[in-house]
């Protein structure tokens, strides 16, 4: 086991990682910019490096600055955490070519699965059913061409997207053009990656991701779905495990599709197959994300297993010691993202408390919220026997959450989880559409 990690983010996320790795009896070191000097995680850490100012692109995206800190450190493994360089193969070699460990995926796992276009034809080698689409567009004549095809409304995304960013929605031939360069020229100037695809739209529908953790032994297991159907903009606000619509024969039949296609491409390490559910109970497969999501603690709480940890244990070569069969699906979890409206100032804090409710963040009082950053200031999870209970809880939670000086989402996250459509399990991804 490793004995020094360095983490390669900030917020939420590196606050998460250190707590797991103080739970191991690992040191960390945290890196940090000049805007996030006195933040929790530099606090939290054992060792904290500066390794640049406030803009990411000079800080948290410089490669070469983090792997340094970690030479310096003498730390001998990294994790990215989520976002950043998390699914950045480059940043993954580099450290590897520095006798680092990368806290991931192995190379060939992220070059594989980064590319969109790729992942889809593995992913129907292995029969799991993926959504019609085409391979890369070169241009907008093959654009038009292969939305013929497919047949409107269409969806263009970037190769390289996430987050929501470098996706347009085509709903006819007139709307194409404008949609088209617009995705390329987001996906270029998020990820350096102009390439586009396109996918038949499928609506409605609800997004259903899998949860999946596979180690260097050839043994995966499935940790069941998660419903992340309540998103605006593309951005998810709300994630719940399990999904309300999902039935258990389905879930059985999902989880060995799942494990066969994972192990089809030699996945090592945490990652989630990402589905579109339509009306008539089918799934579609739409990407694989070779990190950690924001919404794994949602899982943790259904499973009571630890993810972190075993993405450190598995980076380590551990095996896995429990199998699929020991893997529990009782009760109900539920995850509201509380995000802040603009930058500012934390003049009070109150976190809520009781029985299996937890708030991952990083404020504390008098902490000053980044311009330079997401705008996430934490995850409400909550734990109950049944769904009903559970969504009692999470609006007890949300109801006792006080965040004073910096605007903040936890009224509406109230009524989010109080509309009869989420209490009934209904809700798709036209949660917000009139």
């Amino acid at each position: 086991m490793f004995s020094k990690i360095l983490i390669a983010n900030r917020g939420e996320i590196a606050v998460r990682i250190i707590r797991a790795c103080k739970e191991m009896g690992i040191r960390t070191v945290a890196v940090y910019s000049t805007a996030d000097a006195e933040a929790l995680h530099v606090a939290l850490s054992d060792e904290a490096i500066c390794i640049g100012p406030g803009e990411a692109g000079s800080s948290y995206l410089n490669e070469a600055r983090i792997v340094s800190a970690a030479k310096v450190s003498g730390a001998q493994a990294i994790h990215p955490g989520y976002g950043f360089l998390s699914e950045n193969a480059h940043f993954a070699q580099l450290c590897i070519d520095n006798g680092i460990v990368f806290i991931g995926p192995t190379i060939e796992n992220m070059n594989l699965l980064s590319d969109k276009e790729k992942i889809k034809r593995s992913m129907m080698e292995a029969k799991l059913p993926v959504i019609p689409g085409s391979e890369v567009l070169e241009n907008v004549e093959q654009a038009y061409a292969a939305a013929e095809e497919i047949g409107y409304p269409v969806m263009i995304k970037a190769r390289s997207g996430g987050g929501g960013r470098g996706i347009r929605l085509v709903r006819s031939k007139e709307e194409l053009e404008n949609a088209f360069h617009s995705a390329v020229a987001e996906g270029q100037a998020a990820f350096g990656d102009g390439a586009v695809y396109m996918e038949k739209f499928i609506n409605p529908a609800k997004h259903i991701e899998m949860q999946v953790l596979a180690d260097e032994f050839g043994n995966v297991v499935c940790l069941g779905e998660r419903d992340c159907s309540v998103q605006k903009n593309n951005q998810k606000l709300i994630e719940e495990s399990p999904s309300p619509v999902v039935a258990k024969d389905q879930r059985d039949v999902l989880i060995e599709q799942v494990t066969a296609a994972v192990k089809h491409v030699n996945y090592v390490g945490v990652g989630t197959l990402e589905f579109l559910l339509d009306t008539d109970g089918k799934f579609y497969f739409m990407e694989m994300n070779v990190r950690l999501q924001v919404e794994h603690t949602v899982t943790e709480a259904l499973t009571r297993i630890d993810l972190v940890k075993w993405q450190i244990r598995v980076a380590a070569g551990i095996p896995l010691n429990f199998t699929q069969e020991e893997v529990s699906f009782k009760g109900s979890s539920i995850e509201c993202r509380i995000n802040a409206g603009a930058p500012g100032t934390v003049k009070f804090l109150h976190v809520p408390g009781g029985p299996f409710v937890r708030f991952d963040t990083f404020l504390v009082t008098g902490y000053g919220i980044s311009p330079y950053y997401d705008s996430l200031l934490g995850k409400l999870i909550v734990y109950a026997g049944t769904r009903e209970e559970a969504i009692r809880k999470m609006k007890a939670a949300l109801c006792e959450l006080v965040i004073e000086g910096v605007p903040n989402n936890v009224e509406d996250q109230i009524e989010y989880v109080s509309d009869e459509r989420f209490k009934d399990g209904t809700y798709n991804l036209n949660f917000f559409k009139k």
